[in-house]
Order: structure tokens, then C-alpha cells, then sequence
């Protein structure tokens, strides 16, 4: 077998090569061969060269623990040892139960049921699935659209791919997605698009009529559910909607009779602070359908999980009694072992508190730093925004200044040169995907105040690097 050349121009101050030209035999989601991580524990990571990184994205909001937590360690043992695998429709396992039940009682009484999946992606497909069964099971058949938000995202399979609108990944898709059952309402993204002489009631308000137009518009019997992410995250950089927005949409999607499904596959299981996004930046307006994944596992397993009512629930149980749905390593016992494991970490050393309080530590450095009157950077910072342990910071650098280049990409490679591992994204301050930069902070909830100071410091200084890089 042979194996592909992938180069990149960044480079180590030393001169040797970070993400250089090394074979792989890996069709990489990059052009290049990435890094080659070699051990991580906590919020550091090692390559191959010896080289200590410290991960302040959690790889992609997902690492809410940091690597190496000696309890998930010593429960994802344990558990290979006792039952490594059986398959979900012929056996359930100990594991799957216990932590299905301890999901559903995150609710405090919202939640009825749980289903298993493998990651984020699949739990919105799920989502939407048990969604169309629901309906399908109750006896109203014709109800077959979807109603999402541009400038949005949940997930890389077709169906995901649909209802999100992301210019830049569906792009050598479109040809196959399916426009006819995807429809789309405005984001809630004040910053961008509240009109000057709008309040916020009065914008939420907009808002809302738009989505009851577009209810009419289709059939209000034919939506089946509206989707949203709580807080949009790498689409457009952590985007909270405005208040009484989440209620707001809640009203029109049940005046209708369709389903409110909310996307926490990033923004969940504790990343705002509190262990549903819902509860402290969506109205405590609790969904119908809920999909999380990635701060279930902390990446010590692939998993995601889908959340019902008792309304889903009660219509799926009253008739055929079961989901329509699965795959090969639904509800795997190391995966469900490894997440109660890391979800335990998370009670016993009380990391929601920690993440409240290193994150508001977070925001007010990264203020501080990046629009203080003595900030090189300053001029370009459009908004610091997020909560919890979840930041965006969005810029606005004309693009004749940049040679070609992106400036939160070339951001987010200096960072790697500097040692910090942060997210750049480019196109989400428009409908069209064409404009904006904005980076990404995730760091772990167990994260200590040193290592945030740390973290803005790198940060920081790399920005200012690029600025005065770029003549800006």
C-alpha cells in the first residue's frame, strides 16, 4: 500500500517540521498529516517529538475532563475485563442501564427515556428519526419537514447536513441533499442581525413570526419538528440566542403540534456551566428531543445519546413499542462505562462550580487583554462572547490585508507554534458563508486558574504576533 505526501507551512520556531511532510497512509480532514499526539494527561498532550502542547479546545469541546483521569481509567479496565461487547438488540448490559437512567434524571422530571448512539452526528440523525417515527406511530403520516436556521450545524451525515445550514460543508453535497423536507429560518444572532432600532423583544418577536410564517407556509401539519442548537457552536462561534427567544419558538412549534428538538451535542453535559444549555441559556425551556455526545464521554469513548419526553415516549411505547433505529455499537458497554466514569468525575470534584468560575475567570482575561486601549488586536475584535467553559472570539480583519489568508486560521496555526491548541473557523457571519473569522476556547472543566492564565497569555500573544505579522 502506498502512502501520500500532505505538506504544510507551519513550522516550529526551531526550524523542525510540526505539521511537515511526513507519509500517511490517512485520508486526513486536512491536507496535511497533523501532529502526531504520542500521551496527554489533563490539559497537555505530547507528540512524537517530544514537543508538550496544552489543549485549550478540549480537541473539539469534547475533553471535559482531560486525558488521563485515573477513575475512567481504572473504570474502562474494569469493565473489558467483566464485558467487553454484546449487541444492544439481543442483550442489554449493566453499564447501559445505569447510565440511561442517570441521563433521564438530569431532567429533574423533563426527560422519560434515553437511546444510545456512537457520536454527534449520529445522536442528530437519531434525533430526527425518532422524531418522524414518532409521528408516523401516532398516525399523522403527512408530517415530513423540518425546519432548522441558517448559519448552523448538527452533524455530517446527509440528513444532518440538511436541516443545518453551513455553506461550507454542504457545498460538495448539495447535489444530493434533500431541499424539499430542510427548511430554514434566520439564526438568533443579535450581534449580526438585530436591526439598530430593534429591542431585543422586539427582534425575538420577529423572530418568531418568521418561524409561525414558515409553519404556514409548509402546512402547519406537515413539520415535524423545529431544530436548533442552544448555543451554535463552531458554526458561528459560540451564538447564544437572545432572552426569551428559546421560549419564544418553544410556543410556536407546539401551537403547531410539532416537536421542539434542541442540538447539545456540543454545548451539553455541563459545557455552559450547568449540565443542559437549556437550563441557563435557553429559557430553561426544556425540548422534546435533546441530542448530546460530546462532554458524555469526555473522549474516553465514541458515544451520544438522544433524550425524549414522555410524549415521544408514551407515543413510541403505545405502539410498536420500540425504536426503529440502530447500529452496531448503540449502547456499548466500555463506551456507557467510561461515560458514567467521567460523568462521576464531574459530580465528585465539582467541576460545574470550577467551570462557572474558571470561565468567568476566562472571559474577563480575555477582555482584558484583547480590548484594553493598549491591545494591538483590539481594533479587530468584533465580539468576546460564550459562558461556562466556552468562548468565541470573533474578528473583523479586512481581507485585503491578509494575502489570501484567513485570519483566525492563521491564528489558530501560530497558536500550534506557540504551544496552545485553540479551533479557527472562517465563514459564519453570513448566510452565504463567505465572511468571518472567529477562534474557539474549550479548555477542560477541570481546569485551574494557572493553566487559564496560560492559556489567554499564549492566545494572546499569538494573535498580536499575526497582527503585527500582517502590518494591521
Amino acid at each position: 500500500m502506498s502512502s501520500t505526501t500532505f505538506t504544510s507551512p507551519v513550522q516550529k520556531p526551531n526550524g523542525h517540521t510540526l505539521l511537515g511532510e511526513r507519509p500517511t497512509s490517512i485520508l486526513h480532514r486536512t491536507p496535511w498529516r497533523p501532529p502526531v499526539a504520542r500521551s496527554g494527561h489533563g490539559i497537555h498532550v505530547e507528540l512524537e517529538d517530544g514537543t508538550t502542547l496544552i489543549d485549550a479546545v478540549g480537541g473539539a469541546a469534547v475533553a471535559c475532563i482531560g486525558n488521563g483521569h485515573p477513575e475512567v481509567i481504572k473504570a474502562i479496565q474494569k469493565q473489558v475485563e467483566t464485558l467487553s461487547y454484546v449487541y444492544n438488540v439481543q442483550l442489554s448490559n449493566e453499564p447501559a442501564e445505569i447510565l440511561a437512567e442517570e441521563l433521564v434524571a438530569t431532567g429533574k422530571g423533563v426527560f422519560e427515556l434515553c437511546g444510545f448512539v456512537s457520536g454527534g452526528s449520529e445522536a442528530m440523525e437519531a434525533a430526527l428519526k425518532l422524531s418522524r417515527q414518532y409521528f408516523y406511530q401516532i398516525g399523522q403520516p403527512q408530517r415530513n419537514n423540518y425546519i432548522g436556521r441558517h448559519i448552523s450545524y448538527h452533524g455530517n451525515t446527509i440528513a444532518t447536513l440538511g436541516v443545518a445550514s453551513n455553506a461550507g460543508r454542504k457545498a460538495p453535497y448539495k447535489a444530493i441533499l434533500d431541499e424539499s423536507h430542510f427548511h430554514h429560518v434566520s439564526p438568533a444572532y443579535a450581534k449580526r442581525f438585530q436591526k439598530p432600532d430593534e429591542t431585543e423583544e422586539q427582534y425575538v418577536a420577529r423572530l418568531a413570526k418568521e418561524l409561525d410564517d414558515k409553519f404556514v407556509e409548509l402546512g402547519p401539519d406537515t413539520v415535524i419538528a423545529f431544530v436548533a442548537e442552544t448555543i451554535v457552536g463552531a458554526t458561528s462561534g459560540v451564538v447564544a440566542a437572545p432572552k426569551g427567544y428559546f421560549k419564544a419558538m418553544k410556543e410556536v412549534t407546539h401551537k403547531h403540534g410539532a416537536l421542539f428538538i434542541l442540538d447539545e451535542v456540543m454545548c451539553g453535559m455541563g459545557r455552559m456551566g450547568t449540565m443542559h444549555a437549556w437550563e441557563s441559556f435557553g429559557d430553561n425551556e426544556a425540548p422534546d428531543i435533546q441530542a448530546v455526545a460530546k462532554g458524555l464521554g469526555g473522549g474516553y469513548a465514541s458515544i451520544g445519546a438522544v433524550l425524549m419526553n414522555k410524549r415521544v415516549a408514551d407515543g413510541i411505547r403505545d405502539r410498536n413499542g420500540y425504536w426503529q433505529h440502530g447500529h452496531t455499537y448503540q449502547a456499548h458497554p466500555l463506551a456507557c462505562a467510561a461515560s458514567l466514569a467521567v460523568q462521576a468525575v464531574i459530580r465528585n470534584e465539582n467541576l460545574l462550580e470550577n467551570n462557572l468560575k474558571q470561565g468567568a475567570y476566562l472571559f474577563s482575561l480575555l477582555k482584558s487583554r484583547l480590548l484594553s486601549p493598549n491591545s494591538r488586536a483590539a481594533p479587530y475584535v468584533f465580539d468576546i462572547r460564550g459562558g461556562g467553559l466556552w468562548y468565541g472570539i470573533e474578528f473583523e480583519v479586512p481581507a485585503e490585508k491578509m494575502a489570501g489568508q484567513k485570519f483566525a486560521m492563521v491564528v489558530q496555526a501560530r497558536c500550534m507554534e506557540n504551544g496552545l491548541i485553540i479551533m479557527g473557523f472562517v465563514g459564519g457571519s453570513d448566510l452565504e458563508g463567505k465572511t468571518g473569522d472567529h477562534c474557539m476556547l474549550s479548555p477542560a472543566y477541570n481546569v485551574t486558574k494557572e493553566e487559564v492564565e496560560k492559556i489567554v497569555d499564549v492566545f494572546v500573544t499569538s494573535i498580536e504576533e499575526v497582527v503585527q505579522d500582517f502590518g494591521l
